[in-house]
């Protein structure tokens, strides 16, 4: 199974020079923890995600204005992507080695097409693994007690 397969489609997006609290009033809005940050325009080139964590660390906690401070001066970067195509075990190993619970999944051009998170792979696990424990469970033998 592939990463595009598996993905969130529906994401919401920042840009690189808009500012901290128009991107966390975003975060907000949608009820999420993440964007990907995108380049304006037809190209949609992911180039990074900014998370709530990265607010909390690198814009609030230091005491930065989130009113003057960019995206682009806060953000995860570079941004850590796996084709649509990539099969969901090659994107499980790109995120242990990048130590992170979600990748930016693209398409043509770099574009972003999606987020696959942690819970995404995980889903699909419990899916195939049911089952398979529904078959062990018929074939345990009953001991009476």
């Amino acid at each position: 199974m592939s990463a595009g397969r598996i993905c969130s489609r529906t994401f919401a997006t920042a840009f690189p020079g808009e500012t901290v609290r128009a991107a966390a009033q975003r975060m907000q809005l949608h009820g999420v923890g993440s964007l990907v940050v995108v380049e304006p325009g037809a190209t949609a080139e992911a180039r990074g995600v900014i998370t709530d964590r990265d607010i909390t660390l690198r814009c609030v906690a230091p005491g930065l204005d989130p009113d003057a401070t960019l995206v682009a001066a806060v953000m995860t970067a570079p941004v850590m992507t796996v084709d649509e195509e990539t099969p969901v075990e090659a994107a499980v190993e790109a995120m242990a080695r990048a130590g992170t619970r979600r990748l930016v999944v693209t398409g043509i051009g770099r574009k972003a097409v999606g987020v696959l998170a942690m819970d995404d792979v995980l889903d699909l696990v419990v899916e195939e693994l049911g089952p398979i424990a529904q078959l062990l469970a018929k074939q345990q033998p009953h001991v009476p007690g």
